[in-house]
């Protein structure tokens, strides 16, 4: 098997008396896209700005490519593309002179910057904004630019911090087109995201972080069948009465977990903990049985919403 590109060990990071990382243990491997899933604040970005060589480690150790990025920064930096949460584009310029410059900045021949334009815009869906100032793009062609952006010096591990944050479900799904098309032609993507269906349609594997930890670690699958049921039932009642129920509801299924707008009841069977409702003489206004999710098993390890 391949060396892995990205190896912490115990790694942790401190700002003042805050622990933003609490020593954490993870791998990512060569032509895998690497998820770290958790709320605001879980400590996701600034692991990510470790892995970018653009924050110090506090404690613990940390390789990337084999280099150490206390003394091997620039190095690990020309060989990774970042995404940044926030686009920070130049919005006086074009598209085509965005992604120039940026290529310079890698010292990229001139000729060789305007043959990755041209791939780049293509890939990117917009070869006919070549020209455009950036300023009137929408929200999610911006975003694809970054990406684009990001790409120019064919990095050879892509970082993405919340790369659809802000962006409706249309433009959503392109961007996870795009990131798609990039895996399947073997790039190495690390994702942060506090969305739970971006992470399973993107990520191999994933961590899920809560308070600078790692509360629970696999791929998608694996997490959904290690942490919750097959099925779950969702329960809306009037309102008001989700914590008068709650206690009517206990011992059907494996677990229940009481939201703010429903109950949700873990089973194996759907249909078995629905009749069990009933024959408790419950009448929910609303009964929805489905699958289990990610969104699940991020509920049941960190406890809380999904965005703090």
């Amino acid at each position: 098997m391949a060396e892995p590109l990205v190896i912490a060990t115990n790694l942790s990071k401190k700002f003042g008396d805050f622990q933003a990382v609490d020593g954490i243990d993870f791998q990512i491997a060569p032509g895998e896209a690497f998820g770290f899933l958790g709320p605001n604040g879980a400590g996701k970005t600034s692991t990510m700005k470790m892995i970018a060589a653009t924050s110090p480690v506090t404690s613990g150790t940390l390789s990337v490519f084999g280099l150490d990025p206390a003394t091997a920064g620039p190095a690990i930096r020309a060989r990774l593309g970042v995404v940044p949460q926030e686009d920070n584009l130049d919005t006086e310029l074009t598209v085509e002179e965005n992604l120039f410059i940026y290529g310079r900045y890698f010292d990229l021949p001139r000729a060789e910057i305007r043959q990755r334009i041209d791939e780049l815009l293509a890939f990117a869906q917009l070869a006919d904004r070549k020209k455009s100032k950036v300023d009137p793009l929408s929200g999610g062609m911006k975003r694809r630019l970054t990406i684009a952006r990001g790409l120019i010096n064919r990095p050879e591990i892509l970082i993405l911090d919340e790369p659809t944050t802000g962006l409706d479900p249309q433009a959503r799904h392109l961007l996870w087109d795009r990131l798609y098309r990039l895996k399947r032609d073997g790039a190495t993507l690390v994702i942060t995201t506090h969305y739970m269906d971006e992470a399973e349609q993107l990520c191999d594997r994933l961590v899920i972080m809560d308070k600078g930890k790692i509360v629970g670690e696999g791929s998608p699958r694996s997490l959904i069948q290690e942490h919750s049921t097959r099925e779950v039932v969702e329960l809306r009642f009037p309102a008001g009465e989700q914590e008068l129920v709650a206690s009517r509801i206990e011992g059907i299924g494996s677990r229940i977990e009481v939201l703010p707008d429903r109950i949700l009841v873990y089973a194996d069977e759907a249909e078995k903990a629905i009749e069990e409702v009933h024959n408790r003489g419950l009448e929910p206004e609303m009964i929805l049985a489905r699958r289990s999710t990610l969104e699940d098993v991020f509920l049941h390890l960190t406890g809380r919403s999904l965005v703090d």
